[in-house]
């Protein structure tokens, strides 16, 4: 009996699963990267939160990611400044996604994030609302030893900046020198507006937690953004 083309290709696909599920079994890397790398100029599929975990305590994976045009960064020694804070497999970085970014120390992950982040999210949104790109990113710091703020519950643990794993955005500069601030333009219906709201939600896609003003009055006038344990996108 002769296989319809159709007939033909499912066997192929099912024969190169069971290969694929073979070969995992028996000779799986330790990253996930190692099967589909790290390309900072596409946006990622549905296993980029994976492939961007695998940076957190991979020096030489971090080195290769930060070759890319993407992103300009250097790494810096591990620390420890105080008891149950500090930094490791960290870097200074100062261009993100074609925008000036001046901020050491910041976790390599968080930094790979960040340039996703605003290759794929931010810059078109500046483009396509604004219509220039983002300049530069002003924040409010990387690293802090501290708890979690804002959140009772949460009050008695470490925040993401206690290991420079998180980083506070308050607003963006564009090419044309308008500044477009979270606490002056959050909820306008005008571009501004529609372009912070625009950038908050693409968030979610790179970072584990993407939270601004609605979350609490402790965000009011910023983005909290992590790579760390919980999800949350607010």
């Amino acid at each position: 009996m002769r296989w319809s083309v159709t007939r033909l290709a499912a066997a192929i696909a099912i024969g190169a699963l069971i290969s694929l599920a073979v070969w995992w079994a028996w000779g799986r890397p330790t990253r996930l990267s190692d099967i589909w790398p790290i390309d900072l100029s596409r946006p990622g599929g549905f296993l980029v939160d994976r492939q961007i975990a695998d940076i957190r305590h991979d020096a030489a994976l971090c080195s290769a990611v930060l070759s890319s045009p993407q992103i300009q960064a250097k790494p810096v020694p591990d620390a420890t400044p105080r008891p149950g804070c500090g930094w490791s497999n960290a870097v200074d970085a100062s261009v993100v996604g074609g925008a000036r970014l001046a901020v050491r120390p910041v976790t390599c992950e968080l930094a790979v994030s960040l340039a996703f982040w605003m290759e794929h999210t931010v810059q078109p949104a500046a483009l396509a609302t604004l219509g220039t790109r983002v300049a530069s990113i002003e924040h409010l710091g990387s690293y802090a030893c501290r708890n979690i703020r804002g959140s009772p519950s949460l009050a008695d643990q470490p925040s993401e900046h206690a290991s420079a794993n998180a980083l506070d955005i308050k607003a963006f500069r564009l090419a044309d020198g308008r500044r477009v601030a979270v606490a002056a333009d959050w909820g306008r219906s005008a571009p501004e507006g529609r372009f912070l709201s625009e950038v908050h939600a693409g968030a979610c896609r790179y970072f584990r937690v993407a939270i601004g003003p609605e979350y609490n009055a402790a965000h009011r006038d910023h983005f909290h953004l992590d790579r760390g344990r919980w999800r949350a996108c607010r």
